[in-house]
This record gives structure tokens, C-alpha cells and sequence, in this order.
């Protein structure tokens, strides 16, 4: 819980504002998430220490890292800006750090009709976080007057 506030805490309530004022929305939106996937980078050093995976290996898995945080990054500056509120980045960070990256490779193991059942369970779930996206984040449910008039 410490490490999912102190993020959120830094890239969405400190450095999201400051880039809003520099860079306007569009820009902001996209380039705060950067800094957050840098932010990942570091965990190359420890997987080079521990030297149980090939240099190549360890580069490839931190790439595949920045660009998923980069996307959660930007995910979260939307609930961010369209909530008003750091506790909604704060509790799908935490959930998303609980949960882990899902493991599709693994749904083959389950057998034909398990495995049927997961992946059609994962399409309808992200149907619906896409559908549902937009009006169960609006500034009006939030009593968001802060960043109204920026992402209108």
C-alpha cells in the first residue's frame, strides 16, 4: 500500500498539475506516464544481480514492464483528472500490484472448456471496463470541479 500511494502521490497529485499548466491536457496525459515508466526501470539492475536470466531476457522483460506501467500510468492520470480525487489511482494501483499481470499463457493449461470460459471471461470484462470507462469516471459522480473545464 506504501509504494501504490507514494507513486500515485508523486506522479498524479505532484507532477500531473504541474505538467497540465506547462503542456495543457493531451500532452500531460501522455508524457506524465513516461516518467512513471522510467520510474520501473530500475528493477533491471535487481534482475541482473541476481543473474538467473540472460541479459537479453532481463532487457526484454523491462521493456515489456515500461510499456505496461506506461499504459497504467496513463489510465491512472484519466481516473486522476477525472475523478478530482488521488485516492481512486491510489486503490487501482493497489489492486493492480495485489492482482499481478494476468498470465495468459497459462489458460491453455486449464483444459478446453476452463479455458474457453477464462478467455471468454477476459473479453467481456475488458468489453465492459470500456463501455463502463467514461461514465463511471465522470466529474459530475465525483464532485470533480477541479479538472472539469481540461478535459471537456
Amino acid at each position: 500500500m506504501q509504494a501504490p500511494f507514494t507513486e500515485e502521490f508523486v506522479f498524479r497529485a505532484c507532477m500531473l498539475p504541474i505538467l497540465l499548466a506547462c503542456l495543457g491536457y493531451n500532452k500531460a496525459i501522455f508524457i506524465c506516464p513516461l516518467f512513471f515508466g522510467v520510474a520501473h526501470v530500475h528493477h533491471v539492475i535487481e534482475r541482473l544481480r541476481l543473474n538467473h536470466e540472460s541479459v537479453l531476457q532481463v532487457w526484454i522483460q523491462t521493456l515489456f514492464q515500461f510499456c505496461y506501467t506506461t499504459v497504467f500510468g496513463a489510465y491512472s492520470a484519466f481516473l486522476f483528472l477525472q475523478t478530482g480525487h488521488l485516492i481512486s489511482p491510489v486503490i487501482c494501483h493497489s489492486f493492480c500490484n495485489f492482482m499481478g499481470f494476468p498470465e495468459f499463457g497459462q489458460i491453455p493449461s486449464y483444459g478446453k472448456p476452463k479455458a474457453v470460459i477464462i478467455s471468454i471471461c477476459y473479453v467481456v470484462g475488458l468489453i465492459a471496463f470500456l463501455y463502463l470507462l467514461v461514465p463511471m469516471t465522470s466529474s459530475n459522480l465525483y464532485s470533480n470541479d477541479i479538472y472539469v473545464n481540461m478535459t471537456s
